[in-house]
């Protein structure tokens, strides 16, 4: 039976769906962001009354490196640049995770297995030998009386004895003590390494003072207990720092060294300012010098060094007498930082050949996405199993075989690791977003960049994260274990699937299939350039990325960032159409309304239809043209199609999660094309949509998806024909020829 295509089947594109399956995933945010203010726009950008909290802080430690603990005493100097008026300021006390009774502990799930070793049998009995936690001395206002305080788990809330009204600024001060951990037995972001060959520690310093929480317009005081997982939502302020350890070791820590005629030798800061003009790493302190204090510690004398640093948002330090130190310049705008590292002689020679040369390009790379690296130092430091970041100073694992060599896998996990956390200088050390509830604007648009990075300065390196191909296998699992991406971070499931690699390949779609590159990469610096040093939220980001690149993105941070859907579209069928009478002999081929093979066997069976089947253009009723008194030359039309052919294309969503289309076209002379269908295909109908595509060629397959940039879940049933259909093709021709 031949088919009759009017414009009635343009006219009533929805006949016989139900209104009440559309529309639901391409519904505007509206309803779900916080409601704009004049503290934070619609557009994304901060508001004219935006405001945010400062804390300046002065401390001074002291490492002890016989029994492994920190003494310190801190003044605090908040600025309420709130309108409101505080009470009370809450404190964060990350160390007491590690008290015995701490939440991280009590609330943990553990089970026990049939054969068990003994590092995860005192792990789940939670039986070392360690009394961690602050010790709180004294809190004190300005004229040395004491504050009241209270102390619950990882906060400390500090009464004032006068409130502090918008605009005003208070100080106090605390002292404490803490016994550092050892980060073999409890891992953790900061701890110890001892070193039993030569009797030595590597200690990387970080969560050692007491730190104010942020007081924001968002969730007012960002109070939620530390349990682990969801990091640290810090303000900005001046640092002075005061670190006292033993006279042999050298320190790397957030700030510029102040001191360095009272901590280093003639010859180190002769070496030191030889590097600020190099743009090759300079060796600062050689393998041989720290060889020779390990083997000669000094157990008696002291150094203090001291650093500033400015506008920031946290302050972390690593020191020990087996570090070697190396560094360059790296030329960023107006600017020219120093790249360091510090790292023992077991990070050798491993380090020495990639570690500050990496801390180089990762700068440069991120601050041609962002903004120009604001900081004068970004420092590397070698700490066995570790990535974790903070603001100037990055702890880093990447440790060779004992004999020195190593791995290329060892290589290219070093390398990513220290472009992640160098990374995070911009997310969130300046971006400065709510790590403690939402992991993904820190992890997920870092992970995203770093691929970047990574391509752009090392295109060898493996690809295991950042891209819609790799996050297949998390997307295709099962909901039960599956979270949105906007989840807390203490209830995400799989978290470096959910938080890390699920946003960057969601951001890395959106930037090469949905936006392009020039809208995304526009988009994003603008994002950068209106939030740093402020304190952004998801809302801030979705409205940006559409304020800046006009693309209506609610569907997309919808799909990839509200739901667990999946992407799985199947190309369902495919029915090849040419207007009848356009070749001779073709009235006699048709059977049924179906064309039978030719004898070469094309526009045959090859389950594109089973061949072709025709339809005729007819002349438009006036009834369509309505009031108009122009018409379409209908026989131009039929003159213009003459020949070409015409391919309805069904597909089905079957993994729920709408998406552009990228489709592969391959036609009989052996020829390809790529053409891609915005997601706005689907708007009328999210299950099922049927689409007409006009073809010059001849097409022999339909390829969905063909470069893997969708993160298509089910690949079988992306060709048309199926593999079974081309294979029962082939034998058909085979059958013709012979």
């Amino acid at each position: 039976m031949k088919k009759l295509f009017t414009a009635l089947s343009m006219v009533f594109p929805l006949l016989g769906m139900s209104q009440g399956d559309y529309g639901k995933k391409f519904e505007q945010l509206e309803t779900i962001l916080p409601t704009p203010n004049t503290y934070r726009t619609a557009s994304g950008a901060p508001g004219k009354d935006y405001w945010q909290q400062r804390a300046d802080y002065e401390i001074e430690v002291e490492l002890n490196d016989i029994n492994q603990s920190i003494t310190g005493s801190e003044t605090i100097t908040y600025h309420n640049n709130s309108p409101d008026i505080l009470k009370y300021l809450w404190v964060q006390l990350d160390q007491n995770i590690r008290e015995k009774d701490s939440d991280k502990f009590t609330t943990g799930n553990s089970a026990i297995e049939p054969v068990m070793n003994g590092k995860s049998l005192l792990e789940i009995t939670n039986g070392y030998d360690y009394e961690g936690g602050y010790k709180i001395i004294s809190v004190k206002g300005t004229a040395g009386e004491d504050l009241p305080h209270v102390i619950n788990k990882t906060m400390m809330r500090v009464n004032l004895h006068v409130e502090l009204k918008p605009g005003e600024k208070t100080s106090f001060s605390i002292q404490w003590v803490y016994n550092i951990n050892d980060k073999m037995l409890d891992g953790g972001r900061s701890g110890y390494e001892f070193f039993p060959n030569d009797g030595n520690y590597v200690y990387a310093i970080a969560q050692f003072f007491p730190r104010m929480a942020v007081y924001d317009n968002v969730v007012g005081w960002q109070n939620k207990q530390f349990l682990g997982r969801g990091e640290f939502t810090l303000p900005f302020g001046d640092y002075k720092v005061k670190i006292t350890v033993p006279a042999d070791h050298i320190v790397g820590a957030t700030g510029l060294l102040q001191n360095p005629d009272e901590t280093l030798t003639n010859a180190q800061i002769s070496k030191f300012e030889q590097a600020k003009k190099s743009d090759k790493p300079v060796i600062i302190v050689s393998q041989e010098e720290a060889i020779k204090k390990e083997k000669n510690p000094d157990t008696k004398n002291k150094s203090t060094w001291i650093f500033k640093a400015d506008n920031v948002r946290d302050f972390a330090f690593a020191s020990s007498r087996k570090f070697i130190w190396d560094a360059q310049k790296v030329d960023i705008g107006n600017n020219a930082p120093l790249a360091m590292s510090f790292y023992p002689k077991e990070g050798n020679p491993l380090w020495e050949e990639y570690s500050t040369v990496t801390v180089a390009k990762t700068l440069i790379g991120y601050s041609k996405r962002t903004i120009d690296y604001p900081y004068p130092v970004a420092i590397s430091v070698h700490v066995a199993s570790a990535g974790m970041e903070y603001p100037m100073i990055c702890f880093n694992r990447g440790r060779p075989f004992e004999d020195g060599t190593y791995s290329s896998s060892i290589k290219w996990s070093m390398i990513g690791v220290i472009i992640h956390e160098v990374g995070h200088n911009f997310f969130p050390m300046i971006i400065n977003s709510d790590e403690r509830q939402w992991t993904w604007m820190d992890e997920g648009l870092n992970s995203f960049v770093q691929f970047l990075v990574e391509r752009e300065f090392y295109p060898d390196k493996p690809v295991t994260r950042g891209t819609p191909e790799t996050i297949v296998p998390y997307m295709k699992g099962g909901k039960d274990m599956i979270r949105p991406v906007m989840t807390n971070s203490e209830q995400i499931l799989q978290f470096g699937n959910n938080a890390y690699s699920k946003p960057a390949a969601a951001l890395n779609l959106l930037r090469n299939t949905v936006m392009g590159p020039d809208l995304f990469d526009y988009a994003l610096k603008e994002y950068a350039q209106r939030w740093a040093f402020k304190h952004p939220t998801p809302a801030d980001f979705f409205r940006t990325m559409e304020d800046a690149s006009a693309v209506d993105l609610d569907w997309f941070w919808r799909g990839w960032f509200y739901s667990t859907d999946n992407v799985d579209v199947s190309v369902e069928n495919v029915k090849w159409f040419r207007m009848a009478g356009m070749e001779p002999g073709f009235e006699k081929r048709m059977k049924s309304g179906k064309v039978t093979a030719n004898s070469d066997g094309t526009g045959a069976a090859n389950s594109l239809s089973n061949g072709f089947e025709e339809f005729k253009v007819i002349e438009t009723d006036t009834r369509f043209y309505r009031e108009f008194l122009n018409r379409v030359d209908d026989e131009d039309v039929i003159k213009k199609n003459t020949g070409k052919n015409f391919y309805e294309v069904t597909f089905k969503n079957i993994g729920g999660l709408v998406t552009p289309l990228v489709l592969e076209w391959t036609y009989a002379d052996g020829s390809v094309e790529i053409e891609k269908v915005p997601a706005e295909i689907w708007r009328y109908n999210e299950n099922e949509i049927t689409k007409v595509f006009t073809k010059e060629k001849q097409v022999i397959n339909l390829k969905l998806d063909p470069m893997n940039e969708l993160a298509d879940t089910e690949s079988s049933n992306n060709n048309f024909p199926r593999e079974e259909d081309k294979s029962r093709f082939e034998q058909f021709k085979n059958k013709t020829k012979n």
